[in-house]
Formats: structure tokens, C-alpha cells, sequence
């Protein structure tokens, strides 16, 4: 019996071990798939230009986890990605309408505020108000999207300053030895300090408590409303980042940018492993479920897959992922 006891405590074990890792394996195992089915997939070319389409939809997916973490969710990251895109291309334009061309850094400065300007107001309606935040949210997909359109009057903003596209067309070169795209250590730098702030402060440990239980967490003395209110500052703020980068990016500030986006951002965050309800997930799987939608996008395109049946299968990872986190919840009760 004792050795029946231990191997059935290993199994479980082993299995435990198997579900943590369950991202990292289905990434390896889509990766070995693609290198065989495709001759290009493995080049050094195309690895670095998914892990520079990825870092879009990284900053998103880390705003995105911040307010899943507390229980929310935010349908409007994509609007306000263009808000923020199309602000900073305004004035780092040498020829667009009456606004003056003003220093790359001082602009993007200008981006970053309008897209934080948008999440703080997500934010303090859903805290204050209390307008659940598929409500607010949705409704800001909409009046961020209008904005967009409003500022730019529907038309692309182009001839951008040479030193801003650097920041999404170049590479970080210390020492002249070529790295990574300015894109992707932009990227990384943002995962950093999000996981610092997760995981070595207390505003990190107030966001899970708020997720976990809201109520509890308030009578325990945390500012609900203010972990709230931040977390969506938070997200708009990275949207508008991710806004200047594809700007850069794409030598132009485009009022289309974003659409759908909000939906790879969600299926990342869901992907690694957060939990829809809240309280549960870790960044590090966000980090995993980002680079996965990158592979699979990327191994679609391919493969010449059509982008309809893209759609399907971005969907069908969600329902999926949101199913075995279901599951899972319902094992452990």
C-alpha cells in the first residue's frame, strides 16, 4: 500500500508538471511541425521578424494580464493602440495639417499620455461608477476608435521623422554587434519591470487579491478602486507603447491600426494560463502564449492558409484554452 500511495503521489506529480509546462510543450512541439513542413520557418530571418510582430501584441497582452489578474477585461486595447499611434505620428510628421513637428522623444511622450488619458477613464468609470467592464470597454472600443478617425479624418499620417522609424525598424547594436529589433528589447524591458511589479511589489500582490476575492481584499484594507483604476491606466499606457511602435514600424500613423487586436491579446493572456475569473495566472505564461500566437500566425501565413480560417482557429484556441482553465477549476474544487 505505501508504494502504491507513492507512486500515485509521483504520477500526480508528474502530471502537476506536465500541466505547467503544457505551453512551453505545445510551443515546442508547433515549432517542430512548422520546421518540417515548411523550409523557411527556422530561418534566423523569419524568427526575428514573428519575435518583432509579437512584441505588438506583447504590450497589449501585458496590460491585457494586469486586468484579468483583477477580475476585467478591456475590449478597447486595439482603438486605443491607433489613438496613440496616430497622436505621436502627428507630430513627428513634417507635413501634416497646422501641428508642428516637435522632438520624436517629446511626441511619443504625448502618445503614451493619450493612450493612459484613455485607460485612466476606462478605469475610473468601472471603479467608480462600477459599469462592468465589458460594458465600458466596449464602449470605448468604439469612442477611441471615432477619435481616431475624427483627429486623422479618416486618412493616413505619413512622412514621419527618419529617427522615429528607427524605433520600429531598427536594431539594438551595442558595441556595433546587431541584437534584437529596437521593437523586441522594447518588448522585454516592458515584461521585466511588469514581472517586477507582479512579483516583488505590493501593488502586484493587491492585483491578485482583488482578482481573487474583491470583497475580501477591501475589508483586508487595499484600495480596490485605485488597484482598478491603475491596472487600466496601466493597459492604455502600453497600448499607446505598442501604438508608437507599429507607427514606426509601418512609417505611418494608420486609423485602421489595432482591429481585433483586442482578440490575439485576450487569447494570449487566456493561453498562458490566467484565469478568466480572476486571481490566477502567471506573466510569464502570457509571455509563452504571445510568442505561440506569433508561431502559429506566422506558420498560417506559410502554410497560405487563408486569413478567414485564421480567424476560426484564433477563436477555437480561446474557447479552448478558456475550457481547460475551466476544467482545471473544477478539478481542484
Amino acid at each position: 500500500m505505501p508504494d502504491d500511495a507513492s507512486s500515485m503521489q509521483e504520477s500526480n506529480k508528474f502530471r502537476a508538471i506536465l500541466w505547467e509546462l503544457r505551453i512551453a510543450i505545445a510551443l515546442v512541439l508547433i515549432c517542430v511541425y512548422l520546421s518540417m513542413a515548411t523550409d523557411h520557418f527556422l530561418t534566423t530571418r523569419n524568427l526575428i521578424n514573428v519575435l518583432r510582430q509579437v512584441s505588438v501584441n506583447g504590450l497589449l497582452s501585458i496590460g491585457m494580464t494586469f486586468i484579468i489578474l483583477t477580475g476585467g477585461i478591456d475590449l478597447s486595447v486595439g482603438s486605443m493602440l491607433a489613438f496613440g499611434g496616430v497622436v505621436t505620428a502627428s507630430f513627428v510628421s513634417n507635413a501634416y495639417k497646422d501641428v508642428p513637428s516637435i522632438n520624436p522623444f517629446h511626441a511619443i511622450c504625448l502618445g503614451l499620455l493619450a493612450g493612459t488619458v484613455l485607460g485612466a477613464v476606462n478605469g475610473l468609470v468601472i471603479s467608480k461608477m462600477r459599469v462592468t467592464p465589458f460594458i465600458m470597454t466596449l464602449g470605448m472600443l468604439s469612442i477611441a476608435r471615432g477619435m481616431t478617425y475624427i483627429y486623422t479624418n479618416g486618412m493616413p499620417i505619413t512622412d514621419l521623422d527618419k529617427t522615429f522609424l528607427q524605433i520600429g525598424q531598427g536594431f539594438f547594436e551595442p558595441w556595433g554587434v546587431r541584437l534584437l529589433p529596437w521593437p523586441v528589447v522594447i518588448f522585454l524591458l516592458a515584461f521585466a519591470i511588469a514581472w517586477v511589479v507582479l512579483y516583488r511589489m505590493k501593488f502586484g500582490r493587491y492585483v491578485y487579491a482583488v482578482g481573487g476575492n474583491a470583497r475580501s481584499a477591501r475589508i483586508s484594507g487595499i484600495n480596490v478602486g485605485f488597484i482598478i483604476f491603475m491596472v487600466y491606466a496601466i493597459s492604455g499606457f502600453l497600448c499607446a507603447l505598442a501604438g508608437v511602435l507599429l507607427t514606426a514600424r509601418t512609417s505611418a500613423g494608420l486609423p485602421q491600426a489595432g482591429v481585433s487586436y483586442e482578440l490575439d491579446a485576450i487569447a494570449a493572456v487566456v493561453i498562458g494560463g490566467t484565469s478568466m475569473t480572476g486571481g490566477k495566472g502567471p506573466l510569464i505564461g502570457t509571455l509563452l502564449g504571445v510568442i505561440l500566437i506569433g508561431v502559429i500566425n506566422s506558420g498560417l501565413d506559410q502554410l497560405s492558409v487563408s486569413s478567414y480560417y485564421q480567424q476560426v482557429c484564433k477563436g477555437l484556441i480561446i474557447v479552448g484554452a478558456v475550457m481547460l482553465d475551466y476544467f482545471q477549476s473544477d478539478g481542484e474544487r
